[in-house]
């Protein structure tokens, strides 16, 4: 693997970071202070203005209005929009439209892509993406209770589903639901496109997260399915493949959320250590004098440094043998990012003192939403444990 940067990806980061500091870095106030709806009207600008830089849906092949980006090109994309909580919005690369993108590029009828897929591309629309439960464990993912049954050419679906991602305002859901209880597990379930405005679709409301409910695109929402009714032809790919189909999305999807983590992680190490060097705890004594808060910017640096190569590898492993070869791979990266953010996080947060805890800056936005990086897409335990047996397998011992 090659871990030099090519020029493509140099200029990209040096155009994106410039973009980021003089359009979306002076919205983050207003957007902390007044939530995600204040700033729906400036993001609208900007998203035009982003369109404007080449980046536009960079995850997409040109023909289909994209950047052409390979994965690991995206992944570097990635880290420079994950510096803001706007970024990846801004540029139509937003979870979880993207993997949705993704699922209607390769799964979709060309019905499907016209209907769903190009409006998307545009940003004209949003979608969401309903598959946890909170009566069934998320560790779990082939248990689930919402059924859809076949009724003549219909589906018909009953369920209840939460943490559906920006379902406020989604123009469309795909819903992961049970097609054939009397099949093997992991072949039960389809994925299949429910129009929100379905008789029978309910958006329940925005579920409150660490004292936040949310709006619009920023919020997770729970939905009920009272006997939503869609055509057959809404399916996404075949009758029982959504287990895979969920696999393949996360696939890309991890690479996506942890290269965004290390764009968190990137920007709160940099406040911390500007704290570092101009706060005084008398005169002339200045914060980083203090061999404590060194250990912080110098682990916090060797963390950062392992998680993106470790990012950059699960992402060159994709493109070269495929996500089933690289399973192993994306789990470890999971949950070792997930945790390299929290413990930067936290460093950071402590460097500041008191206004590590205000909203003066996005380090205490950034500890309350994303805590849950431990948790969906696969809690840690699920991917440490997935881990260990693969690899004690290599070795012939039981598990």
């Amino acid at each position: 693997m090659d871990f030099s940067e090519s020029e493509r990806v140099r200029d990209l980061r040096q155009m994106v970071r410039a973009f980021m500091k003089k359009e979306i870095y002076p919205l983050e106030p207003k957007y902390r202070k007044d939530g995600f709806g204040a700033v729906l009207p400036d993001l609208k600008q900007k998203r035009a203005k982003a369109k404007e830089t080449g980046l536009w849906a960079a995850h997409l092949p040109v023909e289909w209005g994209g950047a052409g980006l390979s994965l690991t090109e995206f992944a570097h994309l990635s880290e420079e929009l994950g510096r803001s909580p706007l970024g990846h919005y801004v540029f139509n690369v937003q979870a979880p439209d993207v993997g949705n993108m993704e699922l209607l590029l390769s799964h979709g009828s060309e019905d499907q892509k016209d209907r769903w897929l190009r409006p998307l591309v545009r940003g004209d629309i949003r979608s969401c993406f309903t598959m946890t439960e909170p009566e069934f464990p998320g560790s779990n993912p082939v248990w689930m209770g919402t059924t859809a049954s076949k009724e003549g050419d219909s589906y018909v679906i009953r369920g209840h589903k939460w943490f559906s991602s920006s379902a406020d305002g989604a123009a469309f859901a795909v819903c992961m639901a049970v097609t054939d209880p009397e099949a093997e597990p992991h072949r039960r379930a389809s994925m299949i496109i429910v129009p929100t405005d379905t008789p029978g679709f309910e958006l329940v409301g925005n579920i409150s997260v660490m004292g936040h409910r949310g709006s619009d695109h920023q919020s997770h929402a729970e939905v009920m399915y009272h006997g939503a009714r869609v055509p057959r032809t809404n399916l996404l790919g075949q009758e029982g493949a959504g287990f895979a189909l969920a696999q393949a999305r996360l696939g890309a999807g991890r690479i996506h959320h942890c290269m965004r983590w290390i764009g968190i992680c990137e920007r709160a190490f940099d406040i911390m250590c500007d704290r570092a060097v101009t706060r005084q705890l008398a005169p002339g004594d200045f914060l980083g004098s203090r061999q404590l808060v060194q250990q912080w910017v110098a682990e916090s640096r060797a963390e950062i440094n392992g998680a993106r190569l470790m990012v950059l590898h699960a992402a060159w492993t994709i493109e070269q043998r495929g996500t089933s070869e690289a399973r192993e791979e994306i789990s470890i990266i999971k949950f070792t990012v997930a945790r390299t953010l929290q413990r930067v996080l936290d460093r950071a947060i402590q460097s500041l003192g008191a206004l590590g805890l205000t909203d003066d800056t996005p380090l205490a936005y950034w500890w309350g939403h994303e805590r849950g990086g431990r948790i969906y897409d696969g809690a840690d335990e699920v991917h440490i444990t997935s881990v260990a047996k693969r690899i004690l397998r290599r070795y012939g011992r039981p598990q």
